[in-house]
């Protein structure tokens, strides 16, 4: 049988990585990126700083889910991702500016290249 999964390169907390998962959840992903204003990489090393027990593409699937049950419900408890985002320290790497328009070979997710 083959695989639906899709493999992508990823800057986690411990360093350059991949993670394996479904479309479904790249897409999820990527709406939460545009909706938050915030990069993958950020996103992931937020969601991997949660984690207490399990793998990272368990957290990150289960992470997905969370926001857009909480985003269905309107609930007013979640703070902004954006806001605790911003509020971390952010390592040096050297990226494009957000408004920078894709170059060639770049994907619609910061950090991930096609």
């Amino acid at each position: 049988m083959k695989s639906f999964l899709i493999n992508r390169n990823i800057i986690a907390s411990s360093g350059r990585s991949s993670m394996r998962l479904e479309p479904e959840i790249w897409s999820a992903l990527r709406d939460i990126c545009e909706r938050e204003s915030v990069w993958l990489d950020d996103l992931i090393q937020h969601i991997e700083a949660q984690v207490t027990e399990g793998g990272r593409t368990s957290a990150v699937r289960t992470f997905a889910f969370q926001y857009f049950r909480h985003a269905a419900a309107e609930t007013d408890s979640v703070q902004g991702l954006a806001e605790v985002i911003a509020s971390q320290p952010r390592r040096p790497v050297g990226r494009p500016p957000r408004l920078e328009p894709p170059r060639r070979g770049m994907t619609w997710m910061p950090g991930v290249r096609a």
